[in-house]
């Protein structure tokens, strides 16, 4: 090898060691720039989300985040000790407040304090655990099944749903809103895809024992978020009382669409229609139940409107014992199935003549003295649509029908009372419009009453202890999920009154066996 041939062989190796050094160089570069790029992407990734969450925790607990930066900007430019002095003081002042005015303060202050605290200290950590023991998460197949089991440690249970959590194989309803009343408390959470409300509808009674409460009401908000409510304290474990007789009162006041009935389990007046849609009311329950609060207590509510003629009264009464005692409200009263044949017959007249009149003219007969409602009693329906001879029991079953189904436009209502709702019972039973369930023998009875699905809603008329008589629940027109309710207690001192006010103010009381009501729906002298 010349010398030539290694000049040239070193020459051409310095250019090529020139040319990759040049090319690293410029792969360096090009590799620096793609990592800022990725590392600013990440972070401005990074700040979104972290964005986003701030935007999103914001607008959700805007409250709890002012209350937090308005304490830190007080310890930051006033110092603690004055931050502690005045915690101290506004702590001191609730306390008088709610020892002195309980009302007022749980109305401004008590229930937003009380939510908030619920909120997360309770629900917000407690809550998907719940959910996730009750079986109301959506897990992915792929993830293991160890992962989701239900574990006696409840540290390893924490544990286990926060691994669910960060894996993301387990999706968990996220919880919107806690309120808290004077007994219950309304948590309103978002259901994940392949939940329905009626999941958590099913599990209200895994949900009560999770809680370690009595009962729990699932109330559907919308399509995709409902309300699990815990009810801390029964409202409903003392009497009720009715309304007191008023001295003077015109009848007017009275709305019968919406008369005071007792009080629901929220707190709030039960109210039950005498007239128009839903006022067709058929209450079940066992000897003892209170059936004859629901009965009462309404009539007593209602007392202007039939002391001024605008609501006429007419009772059934086989037993001869409970509507006797009150005779004098009803304009016509019968005991025996001839005597409720008759009692019947003339309501079917009145129908027929009422129909008559305003066939044509109006889809409602508008209420006036010469066109009352007419409100029928019919206690123990079943004594004579079941245990009665056949003629009259065939009867008394097709003229009930017939109020039932066209009694609602002519102003006539027809409120029945029964122990046993079975439908060899009861064969009228589907056309009352509204019904109540006391307290009853057996979960089926509840099905019965209340319909397909109402024992899973919640309404567990069976387990309704014998000391709290009036308590039922009530799951008809307008109201999706069965709502517990306790009628107004009615005295017999109640009932004399009630009789009194009635007949005192000129009501006309027809006696069945001698008069009868005239053609123009008049008592007759």
């Amino acid at each position: 090898m010349n010398a030539a041939t290694v000049l040239i062989g070193g020459a051409g190796l310095a250019v090529l060691v020139w040319v990759l050094a040049k090319l690293g160089r410029a792969f360096a570069a090009i590799a620096e720039t793609l990592a800022a790029l990725a590392f600013l992407g990440l972070a401005l990734w990074g700040l979104v989300r972290v964005g986003g969450w701030i935007v999103r925790q914001l607008a959700t607990h805007w409250r709890t985040c002012l209350a937090l930066l308005a304490l830190g900007a007080w310890w930051r430019w006033l110092g603690w000790p004055s931050l502690a002095v005045t915690a101290g003081s506004v702590g001191l002042v609730a306390l008088v407040w709610r020892s002195g005015w309980p009302v007022g303060f749980e109305q401004w202050c008590g229930r937003w304090v009380r939510a908030w605290w619920l909120r997360w200290a309770v629900y917000g950590r407690k809550l998907p655990g719940w959910l996730h023991a009750c079986g109301l998460t959506v897990r992915d197949e792929a993830i293991p099944v160890d992962v989701t089991v239900n574990l006696v440690s409840r540290r390893r249970k924490r544990e286990a749903v926060a691994q669910s959590r960060r894996d993301a194989g387990v999706a968990f309803p996220r919880v919107l809103r806690v309120r808290s009343g004077p007994s219950w408390d309304e948590v309103r959470v978002r259901l994940v895809p392949g939940q329905t409300p009626e999941d958590f509808g099913e599990a209200t009674r895994a949900l009560a024992t999770a809680r370690r409460v009595t009962r729990v009401q699932v109330r559907e908000i919308s399509p995709d978020v409902v309300s699990v409510d815990f009810m801390r304290r029964d409202l409903l474990a003392s009497a009720v009382s009715c309304l007191p007789l008023p001295d003077v009162a015109e009848a007017s006041a009275v709305d019968l669409r919406r008369v005071f009935a007792g009080s629901t389990e929220y707190g709030t007046a039960w109210r039950l229609p005498l007239l128009g849609g839903g006022a067709h009311i058929l209450v079940a329950g066992a000897s003892g139940a209170g059936k004859n609060s629901v009965m009462w207590s309404p009539l007593v509510s209602a007392a202007p409107a039939i002391r001024s003629g605008l609501v006429r009264v007419s009772g059934v009464d086989p037993k001869g014992m409970e509507l006797a005692y009150g005779r004098g409200i009803f304009c016509r009263y019968a005991v025996s199935g001839k005597e409720a044949l008759e009692v019947l017959e003339a309501l079917r007249d009145e129908l027929e003549r009422r129909k008559r009149a305003f066939a044509g003219q109006t889809r409602e007969v508008p209420l006036s003295q010469e066109f009352p409602l007419e409100l029928l009693e019919f206690d123990e329906l079943a004594a004579l649509t079941r245990y009665t001879d056949r003629k009259t029991r065939d009867a008394i079953t097709e003229h009930v029908s017939v109020l039932n189904t066209q009694g609602r436009a002519a102003l006539i209502s027809v409120r029945g009372y029964v122990q046993d709702p079975t439908k060899e019972t009861v064969p009228v039973r589907e056309l009352f419009t509204r019904r109540v369930c006391l307290r009853v023998t057996s979960k089926s009875q509840v099905s019965m009453v209340l319909g397909d699905g109402a024992y899973e809603r919640g309404a567990w008329a069976n387990r309704i202890p014998e000391s709290t008589p009036g308590v039922g629940y009530v799951w008809g027109e307008g109201i999706r999920e069965p709502l517990r309710v306790r009628a107004g207690w009615v005295s017999d001192a109640t009932v004399k009154a009630l009789e009194n006010y009635v007949t005192n103010g000129g009501a006309q009381v027809i006696d069945l066996a001698q008069n009868r009501c005239d053609s123009n729906g008049k008592g007759a002298a």
